[in-house]
């Protein structure tokens, strides 16, 4: 997918969780999310903290962790989350047209947008499926890769085997499942693993 394609699919994912963000009650953003520690609030400000970063912001900001990427992320998702709800739907909105972001591919964007937007529907029990092409480029780009997530590591020695497109990745013990719910697997996200069939549901299970 071109870079003008993977835009266009994280423009239309923002608005997209913008327009629900901007629909949820008090109670729905203080629920817990789908994201490590973090409650939907703090998700969407980690969203939004990527959606508003720049190069030059990313290293100052990581330095000032201690070069510790994970105290970084919690900062920002915190310091953002903690802000009015209209606020971070009205800056949100703000970037359903821009390409800044941080000092990493652009396939990474959408993969954040994808991945964190599900962390804020699944345990509202709202789902939301983005289009096939750009789940098939984001679960392209984690399948090798160890950056950040660990999904190689994570998926290695298992088949992944989507059933609602043609996509599959690996050998051996089978995990099936829709593409959404794959990435999210690749993802470390255990909650979606109901949602899995397969001898190899349980060998992902006993990795982090």
């Amino acid at each position: 997918m071109k870079s003008a394609e993977i835009w266009k699919n994280i423009h239309t994912e923002r608005a997209s969780l913008a327009d629900l963000l901007a629909t949820l009650t008090p109670q729905q953003w203080a629920q817990p999310s789908w994201c490590s520690s973090w409650s939907i609030s703090q998700v969407a400000g980690h969203v939004l903290a990527a959606a508003e970063q720049t190069p030059l912001n990313f290293y100052r900001k990581l330095a000032a962790a201690g070069f510790k990427f994970n105290v970084f992320t919690d900062n920002d998702a915190k310091r953002l989350g903690a802000l009015a709800p209209d606020e971070i739907v009205s800056r949100l909105r703000l970037r359903t047209s821009t390409t800044n972001g941080p000092p990493a591919p652009t396939i990474a964007m959408l993969g954040e947008i994808v991945v964190h937007s599900s962390d804020i529907r699944r345990p509202l029990g709202l789902d939301h499926v983005a289009p096939t092409a750009a789940l098939v480029a984001v679960a392209d780009s984690w399948k090798n890769s160890n950056l950040l997530i660990g999904s190689k590591r994570r998926i290695t020695g298992v088949q992944l085997l989507a059933t609602d497109t043609d996509w599959s990745h690996g050998t051996g013990p089978q995990v099936t499942g829709t593409l959404n719910s794959l990435i999210l697997a690749m993802t470390g996200r255990k909650e979606v693993h109901s949602e899995l069939s397969g001898e190899g549901v349980t060998v992902l299970a006993d990795r982090p």
